[in-house]
């Protein structure tokens, strides 16, 4: 408005450099207004905007998002707070901390997140539902990952899995783990969830939920070509497959035994015992983004970190042969020998450790409170950083190291959440862990592999931290 003005009645430049000083003035009044003896350090910057530019200059770097969370920390010390989006953020670097705020869920605190991942994943997914449904939910989605179902699931993904690396291995070329891993966990998702084994609608359905997951974290304008943009249009497409699924089995076209089958056959129960078709669709979005995602790229990074450490990748391949041994020849890995796999168990805890494929855990104030004596105020985002506290070394000698025999020990309370805490604790835990451990056990028993590129940038614009490389390697089988 000045600018405007300043062909009538001011010098341009003087006005410029006047507003210039009016925004510093305004600013710092600002934080002297909302400063106290027990604030928490940090750069709120102007209202609403914040940091939040910041922030995505480093989520579009080959250094990733965190790299906004190391440097602030380097400025503030491990508390500090900061503005992203409208929210100010406060982040909670040790596992007392995170005590408090997972022990809490519902009660103080709620789960945060950002405004374009509700309207990626759906306001219905388990990831956005408040207490009152999430409950329900919970339960409801629970089946998947019982014990009956994983000791299905891990025959089913051992046998999908063999065919694949044994292609390969005729193949004889260098191939990307990370495009390996995404394409298998996704086929080996939908396989369960909905019984999905057509190739062509695969892929569909694939490109569709990498344009939901892109849109996870962006502005949330629908300007046409954006990632946000995208993301939702894709979604509608999902939602018209899924309702298009769901009506064909209720007319009875077609009735596999999986998940989405065991929905459907709650429809005559009361509300309570049964999830909406909405509900159901959101997170059938929901199960396949956040088990694909996540898992693939903790696999991608398992066979980077045993690359570099020859004696943990030697001692698990030894682990893995004697277990090849005591079975039938070409006979598929079982739950109970996974149940074997005593150092395979402690190197997925230690990629998990090391990897962070969950960054940290945003939770939002629903009261004013204290956290180790630092006042929160209500609507705050708490993010309980689980890569702060895994990289401590107060809690890890040599945090840097990848040693999964530091997993010997038994660890701090809280001082090892890679799938959270508390009632909100990752409903998909247990599968990711098995998953894991039979892609290690294939990959180790049958054979050695040279890494193809050493590039250890990440993808840029990725809310989970992947190597920009996706980590290409070459087959040698034993």
């Amino acid at each position: 408005m000045l600018l405007s003005l300043a062909p009538n009645h001011y010098d341009i430049n003087f006005v410029a450099v006047f507003s210039v000083v009016i925004i510093f003035l305004v600013s710092k009044a600002w934080r002297r207004v909302t400063s106290g003896k027990n604030d928490i350090p940090g750069r709120l910057g102007l209202p609403y905007l914040g940091e939040t530019i910041s922030f995505l200059s480093a989520t579009n770097s080959t250094k990733g998002c965190y790299d906004f969370v190391r440097l602030r920390r380097l400025w503030y010390g491990k508390w500090f707070k900061t503005r992203m989006f409208g929210k100010i953020h406060v982040f909670v670097p040790n596992p007392e901390g995170a005590r408090m705020v997972f022990a809490n869920d519902f009660v103080h605190f709620n789960k945060g997140y950002v405004k374009s991942m509700a309207d990626a994943v759906g306001e219905k997914s388990l990831l956005c539902v408040p207490h009152e449904s999430h409950k329900r939910i919970r339960r409801l989605l629970s089946d998947p990952f019982s014990m009956n179902s994983l000791s299905k699931f891990v025959k089913k993904f051992d046998k999908m899995l063999c065919e694949r690396l044994k292609n390969l291995e005729e193949g004889g070329k260098s191939f990307v783990v990370l495009e390996f891993s995404m394409k298998l966990t996704f086929d080996a998702m939908c396989n369960m969830l909905m019984s999905i084994t057509e190739e062509s609608l695969l892929r569909d359905i694939e490109r569709d939920c990498t344009s939901v997951s892109d849109a996870m974290l962006s502005i949330p304008f629908m300007i046409p070509g954006t990632r946000y943009y995208k993301g939702i249009k894709a979604r509608e497409r999902l939602t018209e497959t899924f309702r298009e699924m769901i009506s064909r089995r209720r007319s009875g076209k077609e009735s596999p035994e999986d998940f989405l089958q065991s929905m459907l056959q709650r429809d005559s129960y009361p509300s309570s015992e049964k999830l909406d078709d909405s509900e159901i669709m959101d997170n059938l979005l929901t199960l396949i983004v956040a088990g694909q995602t996540t898992t693939a790229a903790a696999m991608m990074w398992s066979v980077k970190f045993l690359d570099e450490n020859r004696e943990a990748q030697d001692k698990l391949r030894e682990e893995q042969l004697s277990i090849t041994r005591s079975k039938p020849e070409g006979a598929s890995l079982a739950l109970e020998d996974l149940n074997n796999m005593s150092y395979g168990s402690k190197v997925v805890k230690e990629t998990l450790r090391m990897s962070n494929v969950l960054l940290w855990f945003p939770r939002v104030a629903l009261n004013d409170c204290k956290i180790e004596g630092f006042e929160i105020k209500k609507g705050w985002h708490v993010n309980i950083d689980a890569t702060c506290i895994h990289y401590d070394p107060d809690l890890y000698k040599d945090p840097r190291q990848f040693d999964p025999s530091r997993f010997d020990e038994m660890q701090k309370p809280y001082s090892f959440i890679p799938f959270g805490s508390g009632p909100r604790t990752c409903l998909g835990m247990n599968m990711a862990k098995v998953t894991m451990l039979v892609f290690l056990h294939r990959l180790t028993s049958g054979y050695k592999w040279t890494v193809d590129d050493l590039d250890v940038c990440l993808e840029k614009k990725a809310h989970i931290p992947r190597l920009r490389s996706g980590c290409p390697i070459t087959l040698k089988p034993i």
